[in-house]
């Protein structure tokens, strides 16, 4: 005898066992796949009551009912099972080739909950990280002003997942400028300034993204406070926040113009403690910093600055090392009192031991460090 399944489990549209049971404004649940053909079509009743719906509809996920229908289909019928993962997998081939529209409709309807925007979201970030073309056909169907809206929430939630769709539509270089124009900058320091951690974090990860392009390097770093929320961030923030923070500090700061900003927004002492405590990525941004006269001089006034890099050259990474000797390079070519800090370091040593390292770039920085030092007294 055939098994039967709960009518309530079944679509009132296509009568078949639903795998995303959605609710509609009007209280009804229907399978995603066979509403949203429904409303794509241009309906805007309710299939069952006749009802009018508004414009842009709200699809809120039946949680309850589909771990009902995921829980019966465990312990009744293996038949199930195999349609549920059969028809899952085809709804997600279907996915891909709907129209954002209706998600992005339901991120700026003022009647959309909270819930249904969260879903709307996570359903975008799915699709724009498996499917690249999309992440332009996204930008072109007005995402951007909507997803950046969400992303200026007071909802954490709402903000992160929001921060983490804009991340994939920043990873198109087509996408990078036209986000910027749309506003992108504010909402991001905005949440670089007061989101969770991790709202911060994966702030500050967009904006090493967008950095990519050279014009928004010198946008970011004239926006006001912008730099000056990453070396916030730099200072306040836990591991991932921070190395975030200094990556896209790092990014910015190949922007000569930028430099003087991030020394001006005190990051130079802050990253000196970082680089202390063994992230090489802040050995990096000073390596940058140290190319213009304010960030030279500041790392000149840090005391025990010499004593940190030379302990980067002793116990860092390849890269650490590498732009560890870049600095002391740059600083020991302005500043006798760098030069003998560096020595009485034993740095002389470290370099010599280095010009056989097997990074070329690391042997001609150990190099460069040797004659800067060997000819300091000579050439002030």
């Amino acid at each position: 005898m055939a098994t039967q399944f709960p009518d309530d489990f079944k679509c009132p549209i296509s009568l078949e066992i639903m795998s995303d049971p959605v609710i509609l404004s009007s209280g009804h649940t229907f399978d995603r796949v066979s509403i949203q053909r429904w409303l794509d079509a241009g309906h805007r009743t309710c299939p069952i009551t006749n009802l009018p719906l508004p414009d842009h509809p709200s699809l809120i996920p039946n949680h309850a009912l589909r771990s009902l229908i995921s829980n019966y289909a465990l312990v009744s019928s293996p038949k199930l099972q195999l349609y549920h993962h059969r028809h899952g997998c085809r709804r997600q081939e279907e996915e891909s080739q709907q129209q954002p529209q209706a998600l992005i409709s339901t991120l700026t309807s003022p009647s959309s909950t909270i819930d249904s925007k969260l879903d709307s979201l996570d359903r975008l970030t799915r699709l724009s990280k498996r499917d690249l073309a999309l992440r332009s056909k996204l930008t072109e169907s007005g995402a951007a002003a909507a997803v950046l809206k969400c992303v200026g929430s007071d909802d954490p939630s709402l903000q992160e997942k929001a921060l983490s769709l804009l991340l994939n539509l920043s990873l198109d270089d087509d996408n990078k400028v036209g986000l910027v124009a749309e506003g992108a900058i504010g909402r991001i320091v905005g949440a670089l300034l007061g989101g969770s951690p991790n709202c911060r974090a994966v702030a500050a990860t967009v904006l090493t993204s967008l950095a990519v392009v050279e014009v928004n390097k010198a946008t970011i770093g004239a926006y006001p406070y912008a730099i000056g929320a990453l070396v916030s961030l730099l200072r306040d923030g836990k591991g991932r926040e921070r190395k975030e923070a200094a990556t896209a500090l790092y990014a910015i700061c190949s922007f000569p113009d930028n430099r003087r900003r991030a020394v001006q927004s005190g990051a130079v002492p802050i990253l000196m403690r970082i680089a202390d405590s063994g992230l090489d990525r802040a050995v990096e941004v000073l390596g940058l910093l140290a190319k213009c006269k304010e960030g030279k001089e500041e790392m000149e006034r840090f005391s025990g600055c010499a004593r940190i890099l030379v302990r980067v050259l002793k116990n860092g990474s390849a890269r650490g090392v590498q732009h560890s000797l870049l600095t002391l390079n740059s600083l020991c070519c302005c500043s006798d009192e760098i030069c003998q800090e560096a020595r009485k370091e034993g740095v002389l040593e470290i370099c010599l031991g280095l010009l056989d390292d097997d990074n070329e770039k690391i042997r001609r920085n150990a190099s460069n460090l040797i004659q800067v030092l060997g000819g300091s007294n000579s050439t002030r």
